[in-house]
């Protein structure tokens, strides 16, 4: 069965899922974390992300944002390309450190905001990386550290998440805290990340309610809400100019990027392509590789097909641009 496109617009909320490739770590010390939190906050900023919750565990991690002007897609590329090219020249591997494709939900906001906060903050405890609420209050890796004012992020929307549980950061830290504590008790959460009916409709519960029903409610996998949420969404995501763009629309964009930068800086084309050493190419073709990988989306044998190199080279590239 073909993929989904994803649902994505200004302004959306989405509780985002990544994952090892083949369940793998993704963070194996306390300097990938480190890194790993640092690139979500600088991806967070340059492409005006709006977080609210997250959570590194260690093969996956959990991320409820809003999504700026560029989309969620162009957010993702930029966060996870970079840490994996950083990851895989720190501990002297190669390939894919993350499943190809993330996991992301559009969520309801009114319905589900303080629920979801709640989920991705209390996964260490659920995981035993830690024992209860007064450890999980000064753990670095969870942004419930950062609510309970231990940890500072600028890039994590501190003030708004606590809105919504007063409107004095005392007495809104008092029902936040007291809302995780009831929370511990309540377990996995399956309905809050299963399938598209059981999430749509709320829950098993919900589900099993309305078996029979002639009014069926309408129900999507990607989409966490009721019923006319759901058809809003996609009703405005049939309307609205999509962020992913077809692969042959992608590439012709990288084609025309690389005859547009090369006629700007007086190179040929055919230099670029093959293979030529010099300074000003060399140059051109670093920054082209960027570009076309992180901003385009195209895959690194994509990127080299295009440049007329090897996918070595490529990701030898990407390092170094990385790494200086």
């Amino acid at each position: 069965m073909p993929r989904q496109a994803r649902l994505d617009a200004p302004g959306v909320l989405h509780h985002v899922m990544v994952r090892g490739i083949e369940k793998r770590r993704i963070v194996d010390d306390a300097e990938d974390r480190r890194r790993f939190v640092a690139r979500l906050g600088d991806a967070a900023v340059s492409k005006a992300m709006t977080i609210y919750a997250w959570s590194l565990m260690g093969n996956h991690a959990h991320i409820l944002l809003r999504t700026g002007p560029v989309g969620l897609p162009s957010f993702m590329r930029a966060f996870l390309t970079g840490y994996a090219i950083d990851y895989n020249h720190r501990h002297g591997r190669h390939g894919h450190l993350f499943q190809n494709r993330y996991k992301s939900i559009v969520c309801e906001e009114d319905a589900y905001f303080r629920e979801l906060v709640r989920y991705i903050h209390l996964n260490p405890i659920r995981a035993g990386v830690v024992k209860n609420l007064d450890q999980l209050d000064k753990y670095r890796w969870s942004g419930h550290s950062v609510l309970m004012g231990k940890v500072e992020h600028g890039w994590q929307d501190r003030a708004y998440v606590l809105s919504w549980f007063g409107r004095k950061e005392r007495d809104a830290l008092r029902a936040y805290r007291e809302y995780m504590k009831e929370g511990i008790a309540l377990g996995r959460r399956p309905e809050l990340v299963g399938g598209g009916l059981i999430r749509s409709a709320g829950g098993w519960s919900a589900v099993k309610s309305r078996r029979g029903q002639e009014d069926e409610m309408l129900s999507d996998e990607r989409i966490l809400g009721g019923g006319e949420f759901v058809e809003k969404v996609l009703k405005e995501a049939e309307e609205s100019v999509r962020y992913q763009l077809p692969m042959d629309r992608r590439m012709g964009k990288a084609r025309e990027l690389i005859e547009r930068s090369c006629k700007e800086a007086g190179l040929g084309v055919e230099e670029l392509r093959a293979g030529s050493r010099r300074g000003p190419v060399s140059r051109m073709r670093k920054s082209l590789l960027r570009r076309i990988v992180m901003e385009l989306g195209l895959t690194q044998a994509e990127a080299a097909r295009l440049l007329g190199i090897t996918t070595s080279a490529v990701a030898k590239c990407l390092m170094r641009t990385e790494t200086t």
